[in-house]
């Protein structure tokens, strides 16, 4: 099934990175994701569907508008291959198993999100509550065709705990990341649990070192100041994504 789920991975990752790119700039700004269409930037006109195809329109008209010759942004192609080629490893990582779905709901979700963190230092709640409901049916319902309710019951542990323990932190730390993130959390837990339970500690750890790293790295070559925020979310994610593909390797280095 792999050599078939692989382009299936690339035509979905590709349409959902597009849509990631268009609830990413609408939502935060309280606008329709569904109406108007989508539109240049710079002149207004309406963009023709030839026009908005994923990384091929790009391509074809070199990164510029086709009435106003104006830029588009790199980030829309680089979007789009980003999230096909998540959904291409998580064929690999996931498998051949009917829960898939539930996680390139998952990539798709969270790379929506990174963007509005990463662009509005925000998780919005418009995305996020929504995206987490359908992502914990897609799951649920996969993992009772694969048959395994168990898992399901671990992966919603997980999520509780992750929610819970960034809840206490935020509480203590006053400040030192949003309750976005500790809502985030759950989700990330609920993923990375199913998988297996010792993966949610692994993912918090890599999110707690990496962000320490790289804010470090910030004040050090002075790209941010002391009181600057910096987005804690695409730290989160990305310990997420670790786990997912290398989890059992690390835990089981660790343990052992």
């Amino acid at each position: 099934m792999t050599p078939i789920l692989v382009p299936i991975a690339v035509l979905v990752g590709l349409a959902a990175g597009s849509f990631a790119n268009v609830v990413a700039h609408r939502v935060p700004a309280g606008r329709s994701v569904v109406a108007p269409a989508s539109a240049c930037p710079h002149c207004g006109e309406r963009i023709a569907p030839r026009d908005n195809v994923p990384i091929a329109s790009w391509l074809m008209l070199r990164g510029r508008c086709r009435t106003c010759s104006d830029a588009i942004s790199i980030r829309y192609p680089l979007v789009e291959a980003l999230t096909a080629g998540l959904f291409i490893v998580a064929v690999f990582a996931i498998g051949e198993r009917w829960v898939l779905p539930a996680y390139w709901w998952f990539i798709a979700l969270t790379v929506t999100l990174t963007l509005t963190d990463l662009d509005h230092k925000l998780i919005p709640n418009r995305i996020l509550f929504p995206g987490t409901l359908v992502g914990a049916l897609l799951l649920g319902a996969g993992s009772l065709i694969d048959g395994d309710l168990t898992q399901f019951g671990w992966g919603l542990i997980g999520g509780a705990g992750y929610f819970v323990a960034l809840l206490i932190i935020a509480i203590v730390a006053k400040g030192g990341f949003g309750y976005g993130d500790v809502k985030l959390a759950f989700v990330l837990g609920l993923f990375t649990g199913y998988e297996r339970p010792g993966f949610v500690f692994v993912a918090a750890f890599l999110a707690f070192l990496g962000g320490g790293v790289i804010s470090i790295l910030l004040l050090v070559f002075r790209i941010r100041g002391r009181k600057d925020a910096i987005p804690f979310g695409p730290y989160l994610v990305l310990g997420a994504y670790v786990v997912l593909v290398a989890g059992n390797a690390l835990l089981d280095w660790y343990l052992g």
